[in-house]
């Protein structure tokens, strides 16, 4: 006999799933012995939360989303913090939660919630599951909907009751989806305003630390040759280029990447994401700005980029690096800020004046909590 849960944990092994982050319970009896027969490693967490959390970062961590698993109620309603985190952070994840018999009741409404509801806000997709033969067309799309720009996470209940359900359904496969390279004018336009910068300057966002972008990235900064930084979320966005970079940026106090971000008169703000700290504030006498990216610039008072390259990111830049390789004569121009930028950074890395021995943390706690009847004397 083949139930709606072998129908949804072979739709799970058909989209890659490899790990389920889960604390599981009565409602997910049917998935879990269906998960027993798998090839998928259930891994259990001491909490909802940290099962979610951890769903989400391997979604950051690989691109692919990752799934987490839970029961009603209570146990659901902790995965809210992280599909807020994950939603915050473009982290594709699936959240699978279990839910009461919704054909029949013996419990009234007993641990109830009505989380479809409470997840919309939080997720790009939250659906309940009212049908086994439909799981494996709903897995698809909620992977789909994980997966593409912008990622993050997506909810899908599934009540008892159905999960037990004799049903038979064909397997959806996955497909290939080509995002595409962005217009010529709007390639062109950039080059050209890119050519005519006297002290261009690249800043990777968070959009730009996706792990397919890692080498299109590398290549553009190492075809174009013009300083880079990252913001907080956009941290490993390359693996190349080093004597290039130039620090990680966001608006803090004596923030020395910004002595380079105020001199420059252009940045090409790849994967920029206004979720994130702002690493700079545009002004109208300020720098111009050219948003590359996979979605179109979400427009902020203090972010309406004055052109924008919409489409695939590693495409893209390669057409624009076409244009620009061998022409830029002032793409260092700013590189001479990179050393004093980072000695600043560098200052003080070897004081030793806090030092976080156990014997220093025991003597600090005594300074403020004195021995009593509590607590044993202090050794001479």
């Amino acid at each position: 006999m083949t139930k709606g849960s072998d129908l949804l944990v072979a739709a799970l092994e058909n989209e890659g799933v490899a790990y389920i982050f889960a604390i599981p319970g009565e409602e997910n009896l049917d998935v879990l012995e269906s998960l027993r027969r798998s090839k998928i490693k259930l891994v259990l967490a001491r909490h909802e939360q940290a099962a979610g959390f951890m769903a989400a970062t391997y979604g950051r961590l690989t691109g692919r989303a990752g799934v987490c698993l839970t029961t009603l109620g209570p146990g659901a309603l902790n995965l809210t913090t992280a599909a807020a985190y994950a939603h915050l952070g473009a982290m594709p994840m699936v959240m699978i939660t279990g839910q009461k018999a919704i054909r029949s009741s013996r419990q009234a409404r007993f641990q109830i919630v009505d989380i479809v509801a409470t997840m919309r806000p939080l997720t790009k997709l939250a659906t309940q599951i009212v049908s086994a033969q439909s799981i494996p067309t709903l897995v698809r799309d909620a992977f789909r909907v994980a997966q593409q720009e912008r990622p993050g996470p997506v909810h899908l209940e599934l009540p008892e009751d159905i999960a037990a359900d004799e049903a038979a359904a064909d397997i959806v496969p996955p497909h290939i989806v080509e995002l595409p390279v962005a217009a010529a004018g709007a390639i062109e336009r950039a080059a050209a305003m890119v050519m005519g910068a006297s002290r261009p300057l690249v800043m990777l966002g968070a959009a730009a630390s996706r792990p397919q972008l890692a080498e299109p990235l590398s290549a553009f900064v190492r075809r174009c040759k013009i300083p880079f930084f990252n913001t907080q979320m956009g941290k490993g966005a390359v693996n190349a280029g080093s004597n290039l970079y130039i620090g990680t940026a966001a608006l803090s106090e004596r923030d020395w990447v910004h002595e380079a971000i105020d001199q420059a008169d252009l940045i090409i703000s790849i994967g920029h994401d206004t979720v994130e700290k702002p690493p700079f504030l545009m002004g109208h006498n300020g720098p111009q700005v050219i948003h590359v990216g996979a979605t179109p610039a979400t427009v902020e008072q203090v972010y309406f980029p004055q052109a924008e390259i919409v489409g695939d990111v590693g495409a893209s830049l390669a057409a624009l690096a076409d244009r620009l390789e061998g022409k830029l004569t002032n793409a260092s121009a700013l590189l001479g800020l990179r050393e004093g930028i980072l000695a600043h950074l560098a200052e003080r890395s070897t004081e030793d004046r806090f030092p976080l021995t156990p014997q220093r943390i025991v003597h600090d706690v005594r300074q403020v909590i004195p021995p009593g009847p509590w607590a044993p004397n202090p050794r001479p």
